[in-house]
């Protein structure tokens, strides 16, 4: 009996024990064993990444676009060459076919947003519709990039008493005579042996905007023969107290084709801006008398249009149809 009671005590008190670790396990969870520090870091909303001050342009390249490194003797620098090519310029059909050149200026404006000053010319895009509309045939574009901070240095053929970086006028360190040599000694013949392009003035073409105008239509006059296309937009033609007009009066042979172009709104100032087209109106006058008629020579003065890429890529497809699309039927095959 006392063995009996005994049994139900010990019962009791179990049952009474587990009873109140029940009810203390549900009134207080147990903690996590990682505390607050590291929960918290986990849990914090994440700091907003700050924007960067110029945002990143997405690369915008149409086709086929070869960039390649350039060291040049005459300047004694480096710089890239940005060959674009023609659609199926590698497919077997075409291995014997050769192409116009357009040699260009401030090729990091030509193909690429990503690499624009500004914006890009759309060079690529504006060749691929008209090619691909059966209204220009197909054909090469070599741009060729600036020098960066040595860009105006290169491309002036005379100081330019506007641009006070440069420096006074007589002290100008301005080597735009030489880009001619350059581009025709350096880079011609370094494109022709790495690519099928088609030789004579009537497959070569030359183009520049700007400072770049201005060294295009510097070269054309200095090396008569060798462009037979030249597409200039917006020449600096007030440098050296209009050195390149009064060159252009002194020449007597021309490109077989040249386009001309620029706004009425290039600067800031209008009286400036008004000075601008005059010069381009004078130039052409000179070339009229020269006897360029409407067939070699189109002139575009665009009321209301300002100094950069937006303009000049507007105007491209007018300036590529001028200078090929009569060479539509007369491509060369070899």
């Amino acid at each position: 009996m006392n063995a009996f009671r005994a049994a139900a005590f010990v019962l009791a008190v179990s049952l009474c024990l587990g009873l109140s670790l029940n009810a203390q396990d549900q009134a207080a969870p147990v903690a996590p064993l990682v505390q607050p520090a590291q929960t918290q870091a986990q849990t914090a909303p994440a700091t907003p990444a700050t924007a960067p001050l110029i945002p990143p342009k997405e690369p915008s390249v149409l086709g086929e676009l070869e960039i390649v490194t350039f060291n040049s003797k005459i300047f004694r620098n480096i710089r890239n060459l940005r060959v674009w090519l023609p659609g199926n310029y590698f497919a077997p059909v075409n291995r014997n076919k050769h192409y116009p050149v357009l040699y260009m200026q401030d090729g990091q404006n030509l193909f690429d947003e990503a690499t624009a000053f500004n914006h890009e010319w759309r060079v690529d895009e504006t060749i691929e519709f008209l090619t691909g509309s059966m209204r220009i045939g197909p054909m090469i574009v070599v741009g060729i990039d600036n020098a960066g901070g040595r860009r105006a240095n290169e491309y002036l053929p005379y100081p330019d008493p506007e641009n006070k970086e440069l420096g006074k006028p007589e002290t100008q360190d301005v080597h735009g005579k030489e880009y001619a040599d350059f581009v025709i000694k350096e880079v011609m013949p370094f494109i022709q042996k790495k690519y099928r392009v088609a030789l004579g003035p009537a497959n070569t073409g030359l183009g520049g905007s700007s400072y770049g105008g201005a060294v295009t239509l510097a070269a054309v006059l200095t090396h008569p023969g060798v462009f037979g296309k030249v597409l200039i937009e917006s020449p600096s033609l007030l440098i050296g107290e209009r050195q390149l007009l009064k060159d252009a009066e002194k020449a007597a042979q021309f490109p077989q084709k040249m386009f001309l172009a620029i706004g009425t709104a290039e600067e800031a100032d209008e009286k400036a801006s008004a000075k601008d087209a005059d010069a381009v109106r004078d130039l052409e006058k000179i070339l009229r008398a020269k006897g360029l008629g409407p067939h070699r020579l189109k002139v575009v003065v665009e009321e209301g249009a300002h100094h950069n890429e937006t303009a000049w890529s507007k105007r491209l497809p007018d300036a590529l149809l001028f200078l090929y699309s009569s060479d539509i039927h007369l491509l060369p095959t070899n």
